[in-house]
């Protein structure tokens, strides 16, 4: 396959060796740390736009050489990340746009007054979709968040839709999925993951945990063409309205308005021309981290993350955001903030002094945030603002990057 990188070896992305200049005049190589907004793309995956690029045209609406082509390279696409996620015999995997759409979609399909369970904490595109839901609040461990699930599923009635991160986009945290998955299923429930932050770091199997529905974007997993995934259980989309009403959606248009039969399948959602080049990217970069040791990836990203969170604790009036406890397993995202010190100040100064690209803010989950900060400032006894510093790392990361950062933030603690 084009674009493939040798069995074992780690994917390689675009974007090493950027020259950035600073506010000294002096020109660096840029250390990316904001992967959890946007990664880099992958090699492969640019690679593989790339072949198909001369080849461009309609799918699913041709008999032409090129349309056939462009149809079957969808379509494989579709498969391969599938197969990436081990969807089971049945599932439906749907392109959408992004996450934020997918679980939109998902909040259209589902079965009138269905109540949906999730927590406060969650980014906003597991957070805002929902109408009628009952939200949890943080809790201190993954041992209360299954408990708060099972009691808040006791004595409900009528179709149940538990949402929930698999990795958060605040502190990289894992959360249970399995447990929580368990519990949803003993009362009836079904659930859904939004795993915009694990699909990249982690390998997911939906059969072997029995996931009912699972998100994901491309921009998080290598591959930044504009598509993202929607992937599980059929009957609830084949029941429903299509998301979008438009051309590839329909089976038999009439004359009169109304009169309109729906396709099965995942083509019912997926309206309009489809985004061929960013099905074709994830594909890419799907296939290209299952041919990679991902055993060996999740333990150089372990490295840099205890690297970085160790040297933060070693800095004067430095709090990490975290909801569990500091020895849980998380993805390489790492918040943090600076007593007396805005967030926006502390990103400016490692972008414009160090050649450091991190996020600062509320990082779409501002009720999470928000808590994450009044308890590190408890912890710190002394406030830290309103707002974090988020650094997350991944392929191509490194320790210099991390040592870079460390050494911004000293400068301006005083560490």
């Amino acid at each position: 396959m084009v674009g493939s990188a040798p069995p074992g070896s780690a994917p390689a992305v675009l974007g090493g060796g950027l020259p950035v200049t600073l506010a000294d005049g002096r020109s660096v190589d840029y250390a990316n740390l904001d992967y959890a907004a946007t990664a880099p793309c992958m090699v492969a995956a640019v690679e593989a736009v790339n072949e198909l690029l001369p080849w461009y045209a309609s799918v699913h609406r041709g008999a032409g050489a090129a349309s056939q082509r462009c149809t079957l390279a969808f379509e494989q696409a579709r498969q391969t990340i599938a197969d990436f996620l081990v969807a089971r015999p049945g599932d439906y995997a749907i392109f959408t746009r992004n996450t934020t759409d997918a679980l939109n979609l998902l909040a259209r399909v589902a079965p009138e007054h269905t109540t949906v369970i999730g927590w406060v904490g969650e980014h906003h595109a597991n957070l805002l979709p929902w109408h009628k839901s009952i939200r949890l609040p943080v809790p201190h461990s993954p041992e209360a968040a299954v408990q708060a699930l099972s009691a808040a599923l006791a004595g409900l009635r009528g179709p149940v839709l538990v949402t929930v991160t698999g990795a958060s986009n605040v502190t990289g945290e894992v959360w249970p999925v399995a447990e929580l998955t368990a519990v949803a299923h003993r009362h009836g429930a079904r659930i859904a993951v939004d795993a915009a932050q694990l699909a990249p770091h982690r390998p997911i199997s939906l059969q072997d945990s029995d996931v009912d529905y699972l998100t994901l974007s491309g921009h998080k997993i290598y591959a930044p063409f504009g598509a993202g995934l929607l992937v599980g259980r059929s009957d609830w989309f084949d029941a429903a309205e299509p998301y979008l009403a438009g051309g590839g959606a329909t089976a038999h248009v009439g004359d009169a308005a109304g009169d309109v039969r729906w396709q099965q399948g995942p083509a019912r959602h997926e309206a309009g021309t489809p985004n061929l080049m960013g099905a074709v990217a994830i594909a890419a970069a799907c296939t290209s981290l299952v041919a990679a040791d991902r055993v060996a990836l999740a333990a150089a990203e372990e490295h840099l993350v205890q690297r970085l969170r160790a040297g933060l604790d070693r800095l004067p009036g430095v709090a990490e955001l975290r909801t569990f406890a500091a020895t849980h397993d998380r993805v390489g995202i790492v918040s943090f903030a600076v007593a007396g010190m805005r967030a926006s100040e502390v990103s400016a100064h490692l972008a414009t002094r160090h050649g450091i690209g991190v996020r600062d803010g509320l990082f779409c989950a501002h009720p999470l945030v928000r808590r994450l900060l009044a308890r590190a400032s408890g912890r710190l006894g002394r406030s830290v603002g309103d707002t974090a510093v988020r650094a997350s790392i991944g392929l191509g990361s490194t320790a210099e990057h991390v040592d870079r950062l460390l050494g911004g933030v000293a400068e301006l603690v005083g560490g």
